[in-house]
């Protein structure tokens, strides 16, 4: 791992900033929406470490991995790596962004009727778009489109994953489903079906056929984008 260049942070202990400098006293008085990201961070942090105050160490760890949203997608093993995140701060980092997550598919409603690829995508999208490696999921849904549920079928490298149809099928039935949506992220960020995709997707259409359960999308996730197979007649 690189080391951090030090000097390129001021060293001033955060009680030793102007009080309207400091995150917390910063946001209590000019509210959470003034904040960089790094004070932000700091907030969670609590604590900075030798040769870093709290801010510096924030301001390191998202350099270190780029920007917010890259950050955003390590793992607690990966941020607890790097000086003055220990081990209770790299989880309390990786909850915080996993509920974030969380709060954007929450936004959908209690109910999520998935009556649209639109929907379908943004409910998934914030599970699948960060991913370093390919994830397929199956929705369950009934009569009225209403979500019952979801499985993960199966998880793989940065190019592909091995689906089953009877598993996916056999899901289906134990969810009692009406009808089915498949789901799978392209880590890669490139935006289009592959053969292999648009063959494992008639694949299963047909054995939602001889079941009757219906196959009605399969949504390609990328980064913020996405594609419905359906809606280009690829089903």
């Amino acid at each position: 791992m690189e080391e951090f260049e030090l000097h390129r942070f001021n060293g001033r202990s955060v009680r030793e900033m102007p009080v309207d400098e400091q995150p917390r006293e910063k946001l209590l008085t000019y509210g959470a929406e003034t904040l960089s990201e790094a004070e932000l961070i700091a907030i969670m942090l609590r604590t900075g470490s030798k040769g870093l105050n709290v801010v510096d160490t924030a301001r390191a760890l998202i350099s270190h991995f780029g920007n917010l949203r890259q950050l955003s997608k390590q793992s607690w093993q990966s941020m607890k790596i790097i000086p003055g995140i220990a081990k209770v701060k790299a989880i309390t980092l990786e909850s915080v962004f996993e509920l974030s997550r969380r709060v954007q598919v929450a936004s959908l409603g209690d109910e999520v009727i998935m009556i649209t690829p639109e929907i379908a995508a943004a409910y998934f999208m914030p599970k699948l778009r960060d991913l370093s490696h390919e994830e397929f999921y199956v929705a369950f849904l009934n009569n009225s489109k209403r979500l019952l549920g979801i499985k993960k079928i199966s998880s793989g490298g940065s190019t592909s994953t091995i689906v089953e149809p009877a598993e996916v099928m056999r899901q289906a039935i134990l969810n009692q489903a009406n009808s089915i949506i498949l789901v799978h992220n392209h880590p890669s960020g490139y935006l289009k079906e592959s053969k292999a995709d648009i063959m494992l997707t008639k694949r299963l259409a047909e054995s939602g056929k001889l079941l009757n359960i219906p196959v009605i999308d399969h949504i390609i996730i990328a980064g913020n984008d996405f594609i419905s197979l359906k809606s280009k007649n690829l089903m």
